[in-house]
Protein backbone atom coordinates (compact mmCIF):
# COMPACT_ATOMS: atom_id res chain seq x y z
CA UNK A 1 0.00 0.00 0.00
CA UNK A 2 2.92 2.15 0.71
CA UNK A 3 4.01 1.97 -2.50
CA UNK A 4 1.35 2.95 -4.20
CA UNK A 5 0.49 6.23 -2.93
CA UNK A 6 4.40 7.19 -3.43
CA UNK A 7 3.23 6.28 -7.17
CA UNK A 8 0.52 8.55 -6.91
CA UNK A 9 2.72 11.26 -5.10
CA UNK A 10 5.23 10.71 -7.99
CA UNK A 11 2.39 11.62 -10.33
CA UNK A 12 1.35 15.02 -8.70
CA UNK A 13 5.20 15.78 -8.97
CA UNK A 14 5.00 15.32 -12.86
CA UNK A 15 1.94 17.48 -12.87
CA UNK A 16 4.09 20.48 -11.09
CA UNK A 17 6.80 18.99 -13.58
CA UNK A 18 5.34 18.93 -17.11
CA UNK A 19 2.11 20.39 -16.71
CA UNK A 20 0.37 17.27 -17.62
CA UNK A 21 -2.32 15.86 -15.42
CA UNK A 22 -2.49 12.01 -15.47
CA UNK A 23 -4.39 9.87 -13.43
CA UNK A 24 -3.36 6.61 -12.49
CA UNK A 25 -6.31 4.04 -12.16
CA UNK A 26 -6.66 0.98 -10.87
CA UNK A 27 -7.26 -2.03 -13.80
CA UNK A 28 -9.49 -3.78 -11.37
CA UNK A 29 -11.79 -2.91 -8.79
CA UNK A 30 -9.34 -3.02 -5.31
CA UNK A 31 -6.36 -2.92 -3.96
CA UNK A 32 -4.75 -6.29 -3.15
CA UNK A 33 -2.90 -6.53 0.16
CA UNK A 34 -0.38 -8.62 -1.35
CA UNK A 35 3.30 -9.15 0.10
CA UNK A 36 5.73 -8.61 -1.35
CA UNK A 37 4.21 -4.74 -1.79
CA UNK A 38 5.13 -3.31 -4.98
CA UNK A 39 8.94 -2.08 -5.56
CA UNK A 40 9.68 1.54 -7.16
CA UNK A 41 12.96 2.92 -7.58
CA UNK A 42 14.71 6.09 -9.62
CA UNK A 43 17.89 4.55 -11.33
CA UNK A 44 19.56 7.52 -12.89
CA UNK A 45 16.72 9.20 -13.82
CA UNK A 46 14.83 6.90 -15.31
CA UNK A 47 11.34 5.49 -12.52
CA UNK A 48 11.44 1.71 -12.84
CA UNK A 49 8.96 -0.55 -11.13
CA UNK A 50 8.80 -4.28 -10.14
CA UNK A 51 6.78 -7.05 -7.79
CA UNK A 52 3.57 -5.39 -9.59
CA UNK A 53 0.58 -6.10 -7.39
CA UNK A 54 -1.77 -3.37 -8.42
CA UNK A 55 -2.24 -2.62 -12.39
CA UNK A 56 -2.93 0.57 -13.19
CA UNK A 57 -3.80 2.86 -16.26
CA UNK A 58 -1.83 6.10 -15.87
CA UNK A 59 -4.09 8.34 -18.46
CA UNK A 60 -2.60 11.01 -20.01
CA UNK A 61 -5.52 13.29 -22.09
CA UNK A 62 -5.16 16.05 -24.46
CA UNK A 63 -7.20 18.83 -23.92
CA UNK A 64 -10.29 18.61 -27.01
CA UNK A 65 -11.08 15.27 -28.64
CA UNK A 66 -8.47 13.07 -29.12
CA UNK A 67 -7.14 11.87 -32.32
CA UNK A 68 -6.45 8.53 -31.20
CA UNK A 69 -5.49 6.55 -28.27
CA UNK A 70 -2.58 4.51 -27.56
CA UNK A 71 -1.55 1.97 -24.41
CA UNK A 72 1.91 1.96 -23.78
CA UNK A 73 3.64 -0.99 -22.24
CA UNK A 74 6.81 -0.34 -21.14
CA UNK A 75 9.59 -3.22 -21.35
CA UNK A 76 12.08 -4.74 -18.59
CA UNK A 77 12.23 -8.25 -19.91
CA UNK A 78 8.87 -9.75 -17.67
CA UNK A 79 10.89 -8.62 -14.17
CA UNK A 80 10.45 -5.08 -14.21
CA UNK A 81 9.01 -2.35 -15.83
CA UNK A 82 10.99 0.91 -17.14
CA UNK A 83 7.49 3.11 -16.31
CA UNK A 84 9.12 6.53 -16.93
CA UNK A 85 11.57 5.88 -19.68
CA UNK A 86 9.33 4.22 -22.03
CA UNK A 87 5.65 4.87 -20.34
CA UNK A 88 5.48 8.36 -18.99
CA UNK A 89 7.77 10.61 -21.06
CA UNK A 90 6.40 8.67 -24.47
CA UNK A 91 2.58 9.70 -22.89
CA UNK A 92 3.50 13.34 -22.56
CA UNK A 93 4.96 13.70 -26.34
CA UNK A 94 1.69 11.74 -27.46
CA UNK A 95 -0.49 14.27 -25.69
CA UNK A 96 1.17 17.00 -27.58
CA UNK A 97 0.86 15.43 -30.93
CA UNK A 98 -3.11 15.35 -29.80
CA UNK A 99 -3.42 11.14 -29.10
CA UNK A 100 -4.40 10.18 -25.51
CA UNK A 101 -1.96 7.77 -24.08
CA UNK A 102 -2.24 5.05 -21.31
CA UNK A 103 0.35 3.75 -19.79
CA UNK A 104 0.04 0.35 -18.51
CA UNK A 105 1.67 -1.00 -15.30
CA UNK A 106 0.90 -4.48 -15.59
CA UNK A 107 1.43 -7.59 -13.27
CA UNK A 108 4.81 -9.35 -13.77
CA UNK A 109 5.12 -12.61 -13.74
CA UNK A 110 6.38 -13.70 -10.15
CA UNK A 111 4.60 -16.58 -9.11
CA UNK A 112 4.29 -15.20 -4.87
CA UNK A 113 2.14 -12.70 -6.51
CA UNK A 114 -0.36 -14.04 -9.12
CA UNK A 115 -1.30 -17.14 -10.44
CA UNK A 116 -1.13 -18.82 -13.80
CA UNK A 117 1.95 -16.52 -14.17
CA UNK A 118 2.72 -16.21 -18.12
CA UNK A 119 -0.77 -14.88 -18.62
CA UNK A 120 -0.96 -12.33 -15.94
CA UNK A 121 0.25 -10.08 -18.10
CA UNK A 122 -2.04 -10.74 -21.21
CA UNK A 123 -4.61 -11.05 -19.18
CA UNK A 124 -3.86 -7.26 -17.60
CA UNK A 125 -3.21 -5.91 -21.47
CA UNK A 126 -6.55 -7.01 -22.39
CA UNK A 127 -8.00 -5.31 -19.42
CA UNK A 128 -6.90 -2.59 -20.07
CA UNK A 129 -8.13 -2.26 -24.12
CA UNK A 130 -11.57 -3.02 -22.33
CA UNK A 131 -11.01 -0.62 -19.67
CA UNK A 132 -10.55 2.66 -22.23
CA UNK A 133 -12.83 1.47 -24.41
CA UNK A 134 -15.70 1.00 -21.77
CA UNK A 135 -14.58 4.86 -20.57
CA UNK A 136 -14.20 6.30 -24.09
CA UNK A 137 -16.59 9.14 -24.28
CA UNK A 138 -15.64 10.24 -20.25
CA UNK A 139 -12.11 10.52 -21.78
CA UNK A 140 -12.92 11.83 -25.63
CA UNK A 141 -11.08 9.04 -27.20
CA UNK A 142 -12.54 7.23 -29.87
CA UNK A 143 -13.22 3.44 -29.46
CA UNK A 144 -12.33 2.71 -33.31
CA UNK A 145 -8.87 3.97 -32.88
CA UNK A 146 -7.32 2.44 -29.92
CA UNK A 147 -4.42 1.08 -29.75
CA UNK A 148 -1.40 -0.33 -28.04
CA UNK A 149 2.11 0.23 -28.19
CA UNK A 150 5.43 -2.09 -26.29
CA UNK A 151 9.07 -1.53 -25.89
CA UNK A 152 11.38 -4.65 -25.45
CA UNK A 153 9.88 -7.39 -24.05
CA UNK A 154 6.42 -4.56 -23.52
CA UNK A 155 6.68 -5.17 -27.23
CA UNK A 156 6.22 -8.91 -26.84
CA UNK A 157 3.39 -8.14 -24.73
CA UNK A 158 1.72 -5.59 -26.72
CA UNK A 159 2.09 -8.33 -30.08
CA UNK A 160 0.68 -10.61 -28.02
CA UNK A 161 -2.36 -9.03 -27.14
CA UNK A 162 -2.47 -8.15 -31.03
CA UNK A 163 -2.62 -11.78 -31.62
CA UNK A 164 -4.31 -13.29 -28.77
CA UNK A 165 -7.00 -10.98 -28.31
CA UNK A 166 -9.28 -13.90 -29.47
CA UNK A 167 -7.87 -15.73 -26.56
CA UNK A 168 -9.97 -14.34 -24.06
CA UNK A 169 -8.45 -14.08 -19.73
CA UNK A 170 -11.20 -11.60 -18.74
CA UNK A 171 -14.52 -11.22 -17.90
CA UNK A 172 -16.16 -9.67 -20.83
CA UNK A 173 -20.13 -9.49 -20.31
CA UNK A 174 -20.54 -6.39 -22.30
CA UNK A 175 -18.54 -8.29 -25.20
CA UNK A 176 -15.85 -5.21 -25.43
CA UNK A 177 -13.70 -5.24 -28.73
CA UNK A 178 -10.22 -6.21 -27.21
CA UNK A 179 -8.47 -6.29 -30.43
CA UNK A 180 -6.21 -3.13 -30.74
CA UNK A 181 -7.01 -1.45 -33.99
CA UNK A 182 -3.34 -0.69 -34.54
CA UNK A 183 0.40 -1.58 -33.06
CA UNK A 184 3.72 0.46 -32.32
CA UNK A 185 6.50 -1.95 -31.75
CA UNK A 186 9.83 -0.97 -30.54
CA UNK A 187 12.67 -3.13 -30.45
CA UNK A 188 10.10 -5.51 -29.38
CA UNK A 189 10.89 -9.44 -28.19
CA UNK A 190 8.47 -11.21 -30.89
CA UNK A 191 9.97 -14.36 -31.04
CA UNK A 192 10.32 -17.49 -28.37
CA UNK A 193 12.47 -19.39 -30.80
CA UNK A 194 15.99 -19.95 -28.93
CA UNK A 195 17.80 -18.75 -32.05
CA UNK A 196 16.60 -15.11 -31.94
CA UNK A 197 14.77 -14.56 -28.62
CA UNK A 198 15.50 -12.53 -25.23
CA UNK A 199 16.64 -15.37 -22.87
CA UNK A 200 15.89 -13.10 -20.03
CA UNK A 201 12.21 -12.06 -21.12
CA UNK A 202 11.26 -16.05 -22.23
CA UNK A 203 12.62 -17.72 -19.25
CA UNK A 204 10.53 -15.19 -17.08
CA UNK A 205 7.73 -15.11 -18.93
CA UNK A 206 7.55 -19.18 -19.13
CA UNK A 207 9.86 -20.65 -16.51
CA UNK A 208 12.93 -23.01 -16.79
CA UNK A 209 11.22 -25.69 -18.84
CA UNK A 210 8.43 -24.48 -20.94
CA UNK A 211 5.81 -27.14 -23.27
CA UNK A 212 6.40 -26.82 -26.89
CA UNK A 213 3.04 -25.61 -27.14
CA UNK A 214 3.57 -22.22 -24.63
CA UNK A 215 6.96 -21.48 -26.33
CA UNK A 216 4.65 -21.68 -29.69
CA UNK A 217 1.64 -19.63 -27.99
CA UNK A 218 4.21 -16.92 -27.71
CA UNK A 219 6.27 -16.48 -30.67
CA UNK A 220 3.82 -13.92 -31.87
CA UNK A 221 5.16 -14.18 -35.46
CA UNK A 222 3.66 -17.35 -35.90
CA UNK A 223 0.43 -16.60 -34.58
CA UNK A 224 -0.18 -13.70 -37.15
CA UNK A 225 -3.28 -13.95 -39.60
CA UNK A 226 -5.17 -11.57 -41.72
CA UNK A 227 -7.13 -10.04 -39.07
CA UNK A 228 -3.91 -9.02 -37.22
CA UNK A 229 -4.02 -4.92 -36.38
CA UNK A 230 -1.58 -2.87 -38.79
CA UNK A 231 1.83 -2.20 -37.52
CA UNK A 232 4.48 -0.27 -37.60
CA UNK A 233 8.07 -1.71 -36.17
CA UNK A 234 10.74 0.03 -35.30
CA UNK A 235 14.45 -1.33 -34.20
CA UNK A 236 17.97 -1.22 -34.36
CA UNK A 237 20.57 -3.42 -36.83
CA UNK A 238 22.84 -3.76 -33.75
CA UNK A 239 20.59 -4.69 -31.11
CA UNK A 240 23.01 -7.24 -29.37
CA UNK A 241 20.10 -7.75 -26.78
CA UNK A 242 16.63 -8.23 -28.90
CA UNK A 243 18.07 -9.22 -32.30
CA UNK A 244 16.59 -7.31 -35.33
CA UNK A 245 14.96 -10.65 -36.32
CA UNK A 246 12.57 -10.36 -34.60
CA UNK A 247 11.33 -7.54 -36.16
CA UNK A 248 11.70 -8.37 -39.48
CA UNK A 249 10.40 -11.65 -38.74
CA UNK A 250 7.14 -10.23 -37.54
CA UNK A 251 7.05 -8.11 -40.78
CA UNK A 252 7.58 -10.91 -42.72
CA UNK A 253 4.46 -12.19 -41.38
CA UNK A 254 2.03 -9.55 -41.65
CA UNK A 255 3.28 -8.56 -45.15
CA UNK A 256 2.19 -12.34 -46.02
CA UNK A 257 -0.98 -12.21 -44.62
CA UNK A 258 -1.74 -8.97 -46.56
CA UNK A 259 -1.88 -6.83 -42.92
CA UNK A 260 -0.65 -2.80 -43.51
CA UNK A 261 3.15 -2.84 -42.12
CA UNK A 262 5.87 -0.70 -41.75
CA UNK A 263 9.48 -1.40 -40.67
CA UNK A 264 12.33 1.08 -39.97
CA UNK A 265 15.73 -0.25 -39.07
CA UNK A 266 18.59 2.06 -38.27
CA UNK A 267 22.15 0.80 -38.43
CA UNK A 268 23.19 1.77 -35.19
CA UNK A 269 20.99 2.20 -31.64
CA UNK A 270 21.83 -0.63 -30.29
CA UNK A 271 18.81 -1.99 -27.23
CA UNK A 272 17.21 1.17 -25.95
CA UNK A 273 18.09 3.59 -28.53
CA UNK A 274 20.49 5.47 -26.09
CA UNK A 275 21.79 8.80 -27.61
CA UNK A 276 20.69 7.67 -31.15
CA UNK A 277 18.31 7.17 -32.64
CA UNK A 278 17.24 10.80 -31.18
CA UNK A 279 13.91 10.61 -29.51
CA UNK A 280 11.99 12.76 -32.19
CA UNK A 281 13.82 11.05 -34.76
CA UNK A 282 12.23 7.64 -34.21
CA UNK A 283 9.01 8.98 -32.20
CA UNK A 284 8.31 11.13 -34.97
CA UNK A 285 8.57 7.98 -37.56
CA UNK A 286 5.28 6.96 -35.34
CA UNK A 287 3.73 9.94 -35.84
CA UNK A 288 4.18 10.46 -39.60
CA UNK A 289 3.16 6.62 -39.66
CA UNK A 290 -0.51 7.25 -37.69
CA UNK A 291 -1.02 10.23 -40.01
CA UNK A 292 -0.24 8.02 -43.04
CA UNK A 293 -2.66 5.53 -41.80
CA UNK A 294 -5.59 8.59 -42.18
CA UNK A 295 -8.50 5.98 -40.46
CA UNK A 296 -6.37 6.12 -37.28
CA UNK A 297 -5.39 9.45 -37.01
CA UNK A 298 -6.41 12.52 -39.14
Amino acid sequence: MKQFYLFVIFLAVQVAAFGQQPKEILLYDKIEETIPEEHIRDQGGNLIVSKVTNPSLTAYIPSGKAKAAVIICPGGAYENLHIQREGFRVAEAFNKEGVAAFVLKYRLPDEQIVQDAAFAPLKDAQRAIQLVRERATEWGVDPDKVGIMGFSAGGHLASSLGVHYDTLLVDNDREINLRPDFMILIYPVISFSDEITHGGSKHNLLGDHPSEESVKFFTNDLQVNTESPKTVLIHAGDDGLVPVDNSVYFYEALRKHHVPAELHIYSRGNHGFGETPAFGEWFGRCIHWLKTEKEIMN
